[in-house]
């Protein structure tokens, strides 16, 4: 059972961090004031659930702040028959979110203990562990693609599973900078282009290579 408490810091949430930055779409504002972010993070991090930045889930990954989550999804525009494949499962959170609303949702998640913790979290969510950055080709083409995390490439293997006018999302980091971008794919090429700078952490194995220098 909530406690009353916790259900009150989510409202405090929604209405300061999401509303305030053009949240506006009302499933995503629902689903976010519902779900208790606190479920989804390691014993003794409960208290920083409602928080305006990334918490640590171990292992060297972190669940992004709310309002990065809500960006991307209200950028996706999510429809219900959205065959979606989300990178980064993480311990389930943005699985959730998402789970009702779609048509179908494969998750990809290259930590084991993560990868156990979503498959607990979030009832029937089909988790793939696997390299991150090859993606899933079980349900593809996918219509929409959700990189849970910054990047500094999109891999090709990735670019491949999206469907002909599919839309993808994803974290892009560009040195010390972190923004949220999103692009549609025409032919067999998506163009992703930044739309929000704001706090959203690394995942692991899409960095560029180092070019060097004789």
């Amino acid at each position: 059972m909530q406690s009353a408490q916790s259900e009150t810091t989510r409202r405090h949430m929604v209405d300061s961090q999401l509303r305030t930055n053009g949240i506006t779409e009302a499933w995503i504002v629902k689903a976010m004031g519902e779900l208790p972010r606190e479920k989804f993070l390691p014993a003794g991090k409960e208290a920083f659930a409602y928080l305006d930045r990334s918490v640590s889930l171990g292992n060297g990954r972190m669940l992004n702040p709310p309002l990065a989550t809500a960006e991307m999804l209200q950028i996706a525009e999510v429809s219900e028959g959205d065959n979606v494949l989300l990178i980064g499962a993480g311990t389930g959170y943005l699985a959730a979110l998402l789970s009702d609303r779609v048509k179908k949702l494969v998750a990809v998640e290259s930590d084991a203990e993560l990868a156990k913790a979503a498959r607990a979290n979030v009832a029937g969510l089909d988790v793939i562990e696997g390299v991150l950055s090859q993606g899933s080709k079980k349900a593809a083409p996918y219509s929409l693609i959700i990189i849970d995390g910054a990047i500094e490439q999109l891999p090709a293997d990735i670019e491949g599973q999206l469907a002909n006018r599919g839309r993808i999302v994803a974290g892009l980091a560009e040195g010390p900078v972190r923004r949220l971008a999103s692009g549609t794919k025409h032919g067999d090429h998506v163009s992703l282009r930044a739309f929000a700078d704001i706090e959203v952490a690394a995942l692991p194995g899409f960095e560029r290579a180092k070019e060097f220098v004789f």
